[in-house]
């Protein structure tokens, strides 16, 4: 999983990837169009479905935001 996100992450901007703040977005390092178009490609890749209300900048402030993210949405998943 890890690595997986962070290929998505290295696409979008390879400076996530050392980032070590707590807002990608108020930093420059993503902008909004690129948070939804990775929710997009995050529930592709690990077959879940993200809902518009949960992609909020908390939830992509920085690379371990973004893991924890998904990894509550993998386990919302595998116990429904």
């Amino acid at each position: 999983m890890e690595a997986k996100i962070s290929e998505l992450l290295k696409e979008i901007n390879e400076d996530i990837l050392d980032y070590q703040g707590d807002n990608l977005y108020k930093d420059g390092l993503i902008d909004s169009i690129q948070i939804v178009d990775l929710a997009v490609e995050l529930g592709e890749a690990f077959g879940i479905e993200i809902t518009p209300e949960s992609v909020i900048l908390e939830n992509f402030a920085n690379k371990e935001a973004i893991m924890n993210f998904v990894k509550r949405f993998a386990e919302e998943k595998d116990a429904g």
